[in-house]
């Protein structure tokens, strides 16, 4: 195992960093993961022609039919952008069955897997190392006879450095002399199968690689098995390592591969590495593949994460307001996303003026403590307030200017069960006074509403303004937690008087808009 100690010996990291991604390889046997022919292609157009990754691997030889569709129009569309040299394809040690698939589909790549482990080639293949050795010179040499180039993955390879190192050795030494093959297989390609490795041993197994072979193109391919596939692809690049292996939002077999816009961004902040990715263009791919592949990104997954750019600290956004205090290379415009300010109870004014500046809405002091103030309380009921529900709440605050209610709710109870009509028990206070009343209705906001009529015709002898209409609406997206906001228009006076109100609750909302209006008209009544 890689010691402390090995770090000061890794080679100092390379200019160039090549990048493959396997999304629609590795990344597609995510466990219910299943990508449709065109859904490849969309997404193959996407890696090439706007994140420009330098390859991708889009299939596993001989799998189906609709595999066999999805890389012939991969392959079709690359050779007509004059890109099919960046297409590749897994194949097989299997006397030239994946050769000849992968060249009916006009593929010019293979990614050839052979086995990195003598455990992998004796009791998997039930082969000797020689007998193996001499299938892949064979496959290899079919595969030139074809026009086809090779990469050659050794799988299992951690293991087979960890414990048979001199089968990976025999391995190497015979395919990098044999004949002139090295100039056959373009790249070594050296997986972490099973997601075993940490960084030390990474190093500590690429630094004893690149001193036995200096000429070798290696690649690292990383899984996630222990949440080290960044950290062991970065510390492989450290090692000499000269392409990654990543996926789009870390999809892969079990838990994963590494994911590419971590791998990007930790590349180019930290070690000044220099890719070909397009970074710009890496929100849209990982929502692009979160929709196809019905995998939701984690709200707090680095950089393509719902939360990552959003601050919900007030502090965090005064401080932004002052010299950008709480900014780090990872800016969203960087990655086409852009900085947002969470509103609710841990917002603060500073949030709140940054959410206000971004729809250009203009308070004044009073009028933003105001709307502090009702996000606080709402942020109390709902976890989060979003910005589309800020031009509601705002219109809530100062549609009611704050002054001095003449009827107040002081309490109510409303209450619904199967086979019993809804009831309400209601206390107000009008102008000083306490008063009681309950009813039955056709529902929660019927109870409550029959309930005010009874006080207002027993106790005030007065008449209850007749409802005209009921509207509900949500701000947009459509959450099962959003925002109502209930508009309500009455009978009065010859007229139509309206009112609103706003809440997590649509009874609380419609109350609230019954409420105001009451107060509008007892503000009408002479003293």
């Amino acid at each position: 195992m890689g010691t402390p100690k090995k770090l000061n010996t890794y080679q100092r990291i390379l200019p160039f960093v090549e990048i493959m991604d396997s999304t629609l390889r590795d990344g597609e046997q995510t466990n219910g993961v299943s990508f449709l022919p065109h859904e490849k292609l969309v997404m193959a157009r996407k890696l090439l022609s706007d994140v420009n990754v330098d390859r991708i691997e889009v299939a596993s030889a001989r799998v189906s039919e609709g595999e066999h569709e999805a890389v012939s129009k991969i392959c079709a569309y690359a050779q007509k952008m004059g890109l099919l040299s960046r297409v590749e394809v897994l194949g097989f040690v299997d006397g030239g069955q994946s050769i000849d698939w992968i060249d009916s589909c006009g593929g010019r790549v293979v990614n050839l897997l052979a086995k990195g482990s003598l455990k992998h080639c004796t009791h998997q293949l039930h082969k000797t190392p020689e007998e193996h050795i001499n299938d892949i010179l064979s496959e290899v040499e079919y595969a030139a006879s074809k026009g086809i180039s090779v990469n050659l993955y050794l799988e299992d390879w951690s293991n087979g450095m960890k414990d048979s190192p001199e089968y990976v050795y025999q391995l190497m030494d015979q395919l990098t002399s044999a004949n002139h093959l090295s100039s056959s297989i373009t790249r070594f390609m050296l997986p972490d199968t099973l997601g075993v490795m940490n960084p030390l041993q990474v190093i500590e197994y690429f630094r004893k690689m690149i001193k036995r072979y200096p000429d070798v193109h290696f690649d690292f391919h990383a899984h996630n098995d222990y949440d080290l596939a960044v950290s062991n692809s970065l510390a492989a690049v450290l090692s000499g390592a000269k392409g990654l292996h990543v996926t789009v939002n870390g999809l892969g077999e079990r838990c994963g591969n590494a994911p590419m816009a971590s791998v990007q961004a930790i590349l180019k902040d930290q070690f000044h590495a220099k890719t070909n990715i397009v970074e710009s263009q890496l929100n849209d791919l990982s929502r692009m593949v979160e929709s196809f592949s019905g995998i939701t990104v984690a709200p707090n997954q680095p950089i393509v994460g719902e939360n990552v750019f959003t601050q919900v600290a007030g502090v965090h956004a005064d401080g932004d307001s002052k010299d950008k205090l709480y900014y780090n290379e990872l800016v969203p415009e960087r990655f086409g996303r852009k900085r947002e300010y969470a509103l609710g109870k841990n917002s603060g004014k500073a949030n709140i003026a940054k959410n206000l500046e971004e729809l250009g809405l203009e308070l004044t002091p009073e009028q933003t403590r105001r709307v502090t103030e009702r996000i606080t309380e709402l942020g109390d009921k709902k976890e989060i307030v979003t910005q589309e529900d800020l031009p509601f709440i705002v219109s809530d605050v100062l549609k009611h200017d704050g002054s001095e209610d003449k009827v107040k709710l002081i309490s109510y109870m409303v209450s619904t069960a199967y086979g019993l009509r809804p009831g309400a028990n209601v206390k107000v206070e009008i102008n000083g006074q306490q008063y009681d009343g309950s009813a039955v209705g056709d529902g929660q906001y019927d109870a409550f509403v029959k309930a005010l009529r009874y006080i207002y015709k027993k106790y005030l002898n007065r008449t209850f303004p007749v409802l005209a209409n009921y509207q509900v609406t949500i701000p947009p997206g459509g959450r099962t937690d959003a925002l109502v906001q209930t508009v309500i228009s009455w009978h009065y006076n010859g007229g139509i008087l309206r009112t609103r109100g706003l809440d997590a609750d649509q009874t609380e909302a419609a109350i609230k808009a019954t409420f105001k209006m009451l107060n509008i008209i007892e503000n009408e009544i002479p003293n």
